[in-house]
C-alpha cells in the first residue's frame, strides 16, 4: 500500500471516522494541525486510534505563522516519508507550506476539495490566484458534483478527480436510531418498537412530539433569521388549511450555537414563537442520534454551505430533508419528491410551503421519504471517502509530481508570507 500523509485542521468525530476507513486503504498517517478547532466545541478526546496519527500544535491553527509550520511538518514528513501527500484545501498556510514542501521533493500531491463556485461571489483575479496553486495538484478528492465541477473550472483535469471527501459514519447513526427506538443493535438481544422508549427518551430530553430539525451553528451564512420567518409563515398556513380543516403544526428544534444567538431569541420573541421553537444548544457527536431519531424531517436553510454533513447524518438515521439549493451536498444527496426538496434559502414563502406539505405527509409518506434517504446515503458513507481517496492517490501516483512554473512558485511565496 502507498504511504499516504493526509492532514486535517482538527480531528472532529467525522474526520476520524474517514481516517479510521481509509486506513484499510493505505499505509496512513493522519496530521492534525492543531488540537482544538476555532470553529466547532468537539470533544477533544479520542481515544484509541486505529491509525498512526501526529498533531503539529496544541492550541488552534489561527494565529500559525508559516516559518513554525514548516519546521513542524519537515520533522513529521521527514520520519514517515510519504509517497503521496493529501491536502484539505488551498486556503491555509499549512496546506500552503505542505505544497511547498512537496513541490521542493518532487512528490505527488492530492488536494481534498469541496468548495463550489457558487459558494461566494467569486472575484476573477482570486480565481487567477487559485488556478496557480491547484495546477500544483496531480489529483483531488472533491464533496460531490458541484465541487468536482469547480475543479475542472480552476483547471483541474476532470478525469483527475475522485468524489467521496464529504462523508460521516453511517453506521453510527443507523445504530443510535435503533436503540432509541428501543431495538437493540445487531446480534444484541430483542427490543421493542412499540414507543415506549421513544418516549422516555423523547421525555428526557423535553422534546415536543413532533418536530422539525435544524442543526447549525448560529452566524449569517446559516439563514436562520429567514428559517424563523417561514417557520411563523408555516404556522399560519396551518391553521387557513381547506383540505382536512386547521392542521396542529411542527414544532422546530434548532441545535447549534453562535453570535446571533441573542437576535435569534430576540425575534422568536417578535413573533411570538417561544412556545413553540426550542434551542437547546450545541450537542456533541454522541447526543445527535436522540435528536434525529426523535425529529420528523431536518431542514438545512443555509444561503452559503460547502456540503452540509448534519444532511448525511438525517439521511443515515432515516430523516426526509428540506435542503437549501445553495448546499454543496443537494445536487447529490436530494432527489425531489423521493427523499425531499430543496428551495431557494432567499424565498421565506417557498419554504413554508414546502414544511406545510411536509407535516401534511400521512405517515407511510414520510417513511416512504425516510427510506429512500437510507438508500440514497448508502452510497456515501466512510467507505466512499476510503475508496476515493486510494483512487485519488493512485492517479496522482500514476500522474506523478508536477513540476511548478515560476509564476506558480511566485504565487505560492507570496501566499504562504502574506
Amino acid at each position: 500500500m502507498a504511504r499516504v500523509a493526509i492532514l486535517f485542521d482538527n480531528f472532529g468525530p467525522y474526520h476520524l471516522a474517514r481516517l479510521t476507513a481509509a486506513a484499510g486503504a493505505c499505509d496512513l498517517l493522519a496530521i492534525e494541525i492543531a488540537r482544538r478547532s476555532d470553529e466547532y466545541a468537539w470533544d477533544t478526546a479520542p481515544g484509541q486510534l486505529g491509525f498512526q496519527s501526529e498533531c503539529l500544535f496544541e492550541g488552534t491553527s489561527s494565529k500559525l505563522d508559516a516559518a513554525s509550520i514548516a519546521k513542524r511538518l519537515e520533522l513529521v514528513f521527514g520520519r514517515f516519508k510519504p509517497e503521496a501527500v493529501v491536502v484539505p484545501g488551498w486556503a491555509s498556510r499549512t496546506s500552503l507550506c505542505s505544497v511547498a514542501w512537496c513541490l521542493k521533493r518532487r512528490l505527488p500531491l492530492v488536494v481534498m476539495s469541496d468548495s463550489q463556485a457558487k459558494d461566494k461571489l467569486r472575484k476573477g483575479w482570486r480565481e487567477a490566484v487559485k488556478r496557480q496553486i491547484v495546477g500544483c495538484f496531480s489529483a483531488a478528492l472533491a464533496g460531490g458534483i458541484p465541487h468536482a465541477d469547480y475543479l475542472a473550472q480552476l483547471g483541474l483535469p476532470r478525469e483527475r478527480v475522485f468524489l467521496g471527501y464529504d462523508a460521516v459514519d453511517n453506521s453510527y447513526f443507523a445504530k443510535g436510531a435503533k436503540e432509541v427506538r428501543g431495538q437493540m443493535p445487531e446480534g444484541g438481544g430483542q427490543g421493542t418498537e412499540d414507543g415506549s422508549q421513544r418516549s422516555v427518551v423523547r421525555k428526557k430530553h423535553g422534546l415536543p412530539e413532533r418536530f422539525f430539525l435544524v442543526s447549525a451553528r448560529f452566524i449569517e451564512e446559516k439563514n436562520l433569521p429567514r428559517l424563523l420567518e417561514a417557520y411563523a409563515r408555516y404556522r399560519t398556513l396551518c391553521g387557513q388549511s381547506v383540505v382536512s380543516g386547521p392542521m396542529v403544526p411542527w414544532s422546530l428544534v434548532v441545535l447549534g450555537d453562535g453570535p446571533l444567538r441573542d437576535s435569534l431569541n430576540s425575534q422568536l420573541s417578535i413573533l411570538n414563537l417561544h412556545g413553540h421553537v426550542q434551542m437547546p444548544g450545541f450537542k456533541q457527536y454522541p447526543d445527535l442520534p436522540v435528536y434525529y431519531e426523535l425529529a420528523e424531517a431536518l431542514i438545512l436553510p443555509s444561503v452559503s454551505e460547502t456540503w452540509g454533513l448534519v444532511v448525511n447524518e438525517a439521511m443515515a438515521s432515516g430523516l426526509p430533508v428540506l435542503v437549501s439549493n445553495r448546499c454543496g451536498c443537494a445536487p447529490d444527496l436530494v432527489q425531489e419528491g423521493v427523499n425531499g426538496f430543496t428551495f431557494d434559502p432567499l424565498d421565506v414563502e417557498q419554504l413554508a410551503r414546502l414544511m406545510l406539505k411536509m407535516s401534511a405527509f400521512q405517515p407511510f409518506s414520510l417513511s416512504t421519504f425516510g427510506d429512500a434517504s437510507r438508500a440514497i446515503i448508502s452510497e456515501w458513507g466512510t467507505e466512499r471517502f476510503a475508496s476515493g481517496l486510494k483512487a485519488a492517490v493512485d492517479k496522482a501516483l500514476e500522474v506523478g509530481p508536477l513540476r511548478p512554473s515560476l509564476l506558480q512558485r511566485t504565487v505560492l511565496t507570496a501566499l504562504l508570507w502574506r
